[in-house]
């Protein structure tokens, strides 16, 4: 009878050292998972400030000159809209003064500046802007010539570039020369590192 109890007491014993084994075993799966789930480094936020300025000059001498500012944080974007629609009569009727309303269907043209800008982080402070700047807007009828009297003229600017810039520098996105007026649009681009 002893040696019945003595297999009986060490079966039982290894029973619950196995549950025992087995629930400590389950436990560890549980939380493994959770402790490799290291919490991921807080996002390193860095806000910019970028002025795009649109200048139109007749040779050396500057006529206009639109300033645009946007607040991006790096690695985000930022677009700006801004502009109106010109009605534009579909038909011209003959032997109306000028100063009459016009009949007929009317259709729209959008005129503004649209900009989208998308700042991302380089090494040592500097940082890769990718911009593209759309600008439109009418034609005065003396620059056109006369060549569309009564009837507005439209000229359109477009240009996408990336380059590099660093805190407080200013570069120059693009230059292009109008054919019909012989003016020359300059973009330039100054980024500014918030705080």
């Amino acid at each position: 009878m002893t040696k019945t109890l003595q297999l009986l007491s060490l079966v039982l014993a290894f029973a619950l050292s196995t549950a025992a084994l087995a629930t400590a075993q389950e436990k560890e799966k549980t939380q493994a998972p959770e402790q490799a789930k290291a919490p991921a480094p807080p996002r390193v936020v860095t806000p910019l400030k970028v002025q795009i300025v649109i200048g139109r000059y007749q040779g050396e001498k500057k006529i206009a000159s639109m300033p645009y500012t946007l607040s991006v944080n790096a690695g985000d974007r930022a677009t700006l809209r801004m502009g109106a629609k010109i009605p534009v009569a579909m038909m011209m009727m003959s032997n109306v003064p000028k100063d009459a309303p016009q009949g007929g269907p009317v259709n729209y043209q959008d005129v503004g500046t649209n900009i989208d800008c998308t700042p991302r982080a380089l090494d040592d402070g500097r940082f890769n802007l990718n911009v593209t700047v759309e600008d439109s807007s009418i034609y005065p009828d003396e620059q056109t010539g006369g060549a569309a009297k009564g009837n507005p003229s439209f000229r359109s600017f477009r240009a996408t570039n990336s380059f590099v810039l660093k805190n407080g520098e200013t570069g120059q996105f693009t230059a292009a020369t109008d054919k019909v007026t012989g003016e020359t649009v300059r973009v330039d681009v100054t980024l500014t590192v918030g705080k």
